[in-house]
């Protein structure tokens, strides 16, 4: 008698479960995970108004940074732009002014995002704790001409 030779049949995976499973994992993770903004300085954005303020309101250290990337501290030039420079120079200011913990940094318009950070991260090394952020008037504007 012959007996026939049975095909086995090849074991698999099932991924159809799996794949719930996974996808389960997913919308949990999904659903309770908290998105968190973090941040070292807080910012306050200047508001337009058609006044200035008051000369006893206004910051008393300003830090300038051209469109070069150069930085000018209370309208003087430092003799160059490296963060160290301007760490001492403002530190040098700060303690000529004694408590006043309040600096503005007046950026050009064309004046690179890394020259603004490190005047900002200099600011708050400094131990500046209100960093104001100067709109600066343009010539144009207000005149009803371009």
């Amino acid at each position: 008698m012959q007996l026939r030779a049975r095909r086995k049949d090849e074991p698999e995976v099932n991924l159809t479960s799996l794949i719930d499973v996974v996808l389960l994992l997913l919308v949990f993770f999904m659903i309770t995970t908290s998105f968190v903004r973090e941040s070292e300085l807080s910012i306050h954005l200047p508001e337009v108004s058609g006044e200035n303020p008051p000369a006893a309101a206004q910051a008393p250290l300003e830090i300038t940074v051209t469109a070069q990337g150069k930085y000018l501290v209370n309208g003087r030039a430092l003799v160059d732009d490296r963060p160290e420079t301007l760490l001492a120079a403002v530190r040098k200011l700060a303690g000529e002014l004694g408590e006043q913990h309040r600096v503005t940094i007046s950026a050009d318009a064309s004046a690179s995002h890394q020259s603004v950070v490190t005047a900002m991260d200099v600011a708050g090394r400094a131990g500046f704790n209100e960093i104001s952020i100067a709109t600066l008037k343009s010539p144009d504007r207000g005149t009803g001409t371009r």
